[in-house]
């Protein structure tokens, strides 16, 4: 959600903020600002696919800055689009956004876009880090307000809708939070983050006495991410705000302060809704006050209790329950161990793919994994089968349907994606979706392995962690249109022995004896990584493919989810995928082939390659 303009006039003026030191208190922390702010850092690569270690780097470390100032986080995260999904046309407008700056990126202008698994290397990251954390059934904003009122403390955001909410503890924009200049104080009190806390109460003073019950009508009227100005145009086209700022001339800032000045007249929203209905034909005012009144409830506390499910780790919510979502799915959301792309699909039918930096003449790189999304829905929508009654055309009727919002060309469309029917073991009245995890856990390996094209038998040579992305990379190979170049492929598991070099390297398993060879290896390999990254050159064909694998891989990873993870869940933290060295590692490969002796200091390092490569290639 935002409130458009706010950000800008708020931070324009300044004088609404107080200065405030962060420490010894708790600190709820809207999840999806973190993950974007820490993501854009200014020497972050965003052409290449993401860089997941350095990004988990930057979580590690703003949590390791919290816990020295004794800051307890609690990390609330959005869910999926809810059930009346209102929020669609502002989602499509920031897909068309992300498209072009996708577009601008693949050409090699600037810009910002978040890569396609960063939120999983985020949840990944909390978890690992013991940071308590929840994912909301739907938008978090009203979760998150109503805990930090519950207890008292600060929201740290970046979303100008917290300006609306009425919170008792303030909040902090993400923008002044001073988490990388810690300071020490005077005495025993020790180290607190410098931030500024926005005063509602001073902003409300700005305009006339401005009641502060009025804001959420102000946050309406003026637009936000579920209503548009359209339907009010009326109103502003005739009523003579303050300092003359009628019809929207002279900027939004003119007219959100023209606006303000005139709500502050009213002592209550109801008040002030009637006096804008006087300006709309007759036929429109009960429409408009019900969508007025109707929106402003997105302002009003929430009827979930987050402190209820960090204490007791219960997430209970009335809108999950009438949409009948299953009571197992609903835990596994909250405690992100299923993704929202799976509560879209199930309640909406209908998702979004995130787009990539990719070459734009060609199909989505999603469409690689199109087979394995179509199982997935599958098991949400539930299929047969066990239709031999049933004509060839009826059956093709019966196939539920979820709408998908990707790439095509240079614009976002939506298209109609059957779900698979699958194996009679899931359609057994018996195992129902809430009864999915009773199906014997052979059955769902089975199909996990069927549908990405692996037998279970070949990945047993190699780690548990790195089974499911291996046998991904088998079904990229198998799927990918056009082809996966072999320097392509060699590249990519040189990647990944690369994260394992610096996981056992940097987190070192107190249980195994750590060879010498392995840290010669990796200095060895740090030396080369230094030298080589420094070369600029983009090959969009290969830059594509490497997208093709990263949306299999995320594809992979929700099915497996889904099926209560037969397979070991990557670690994407441990540079499972990092953009910059597979790009790097492929120009090499290319010009000077004995870069794939890349890690022979290290036998174990070239014997796992070697594992990794005679799999895929077999």
């Amino acid at each position: 959600m935002g409130v458009q303009g706010l950000t800008g006039f708020v931070e324009e003026r300044g004088v609404f903020f107080t200065e405030l030191r962060v420490r010894d208190t708790k600190l709820v922390i809207d999840g999806s600002s973190l993950y974007h702010r820490l993501c854009f850092a200014p020497d972050a690569d965003f052409r290449r696919g993401g860089d997941y270690g350095a990004f988990v780097a930057a979580v590690r470390e703003f949590f390791g800055v919290l816990r020295a100032c004794g800051v307890a986080p609690f990390v609330v995260l959005d869910g999926g689009r809810g059930p009346e999904d209102r929020k669609l046309p502002t989602l499509r407008g920031r897909a068309a956004e992300q498209l072009r700056a996708a577009h601008g990126l693949s050409r090699g202008a600037g810009g910002c876009l978040v890569p396609l698994l960063t939120r999983e290397a985020f949840v990944q990251a909390l978890g690992r880090l013991g940071v308590p954390f929840v994912q909301c059934f739907a938008e978090a904003d009203r979760e998150i307000a109503g805990l930090a009122n519950r207890w008292g403390c600060p929201v740290l955001s970046l979303d100008s809708d917290f300006c609306v909410f009425d919170l008792a503890g303030g909040y902090c924009p993400l923008s002044h939070f001073q988490w990388q200049s810690v300071r020490a104080a005077a005495g025993p009190q020790g180290c607190y983050v410098p931030a500024r806390c926005f005063s509602a109460e001073r902003f409300c003073r700005h305009f006339g006495h401005l009641r502060k019950g009025l804001l959420p009508l102000f946050a309406v009227m003026n637009g936000n991410d579920y209503i548009g100005l359209e339907a009010l145009e009326a109103f502003f086209s005739k009523v003579r705000l303050p300092r003359g700022c009628a019809a929207g001339k002279g900027g939004k800032h003119l007219r959100l302060q023209g606006l303000l000045n005139w709500l502050a007249q009213f002592a209550e929203p109801a008040e002030a809704i009637d006096s804008v209905l006087k300006y709309l034909k007759k036929h429109q005012r009960e429409e408009i006050r019900e969508l007025l009144c109707a929106s402003m409830e997105d302002y009003a506390p929430s009827d979930v209790n987050l402190e209820d499910f960090f204490q007791h780790g219960r997430y209970e919510c009335e809108a999950a329950r009438k949409a009948e979502v299953p009571e197992w799915v609903l835990d596994a959301l909250a405690k992100g161990k299923l993704a929202p792309f799976i509560i879209n699909a199930l309640i909406l039918r209908s998702t979004f793919l995130r787009i990539q930096v990719e070459n734009m003449q060609r199909p989505s790189a999603h469409c690689t994994a199109l087979p394995i999304r179509q199982v997935i829905y599958g098991l949400l929508l539930r299929v047969s089968q066990n239709t031999e009654d049933a004509s060839p055309s009826k059956q093709t009727n019966e196939l539920p349907t979820v709408c998908e919002f990707d790439r095509c060309q240079k614009t976002v469309k939506k298209t109609f994606v059957q779900a698979a029917s699958l194996p009679t073991d899931f359609c057994d009245d018996r195992f129902p979706l809430d009864k999915l995890l009773e199906v014997p856990m052979s059955c769902r390996r089975m199909l996990l392995q069927e549908t990405l094209g692996v037998k279970i038998s070949f990945l047993e040579p190699i780690p548990g962690h790195l089974q499911l992305p291996i046998a991904v990379t088998c079904y990229w190979i198998r799927c990918s249109e056009p082809k996966v170049k072999l320097n392509q492929l060699k590249a990519l598991l040189l990647m990944i022995v690369s994260g394992e070099l610096q996981r056992i390297t940097d987190d070192p398993d107190p249980t195994v004896l750590h060879a010498e060879d392995d840290s010669a290896a990796y200095e060895e390999f740090l030396k080369w990584k230094e030298k080589k990254l420094q070369n600029n050159d983009f090959d969009l064909d290969a830059a594509h493919s490497f997208c093709q694998w990263q949306c299999c891989l995320q594809m992979g990873l929700y099915l497996n989810q889904l099926l209560g993870t037969p397979l070991c869940e990557p670690d994407l933290s441990s540079r499972l995928f990092t953009g910059t060295l597979v790009h790097r590692l492929y120009q090499e490969l290319k010009s000077a082939p004995s870069v794939e002796n890349l890690f022979t200091l290290s036998p174990k390092m070239s014997q796992l390659y070697l594992v990794l490569f005679n799999t895929v290639e077999s």
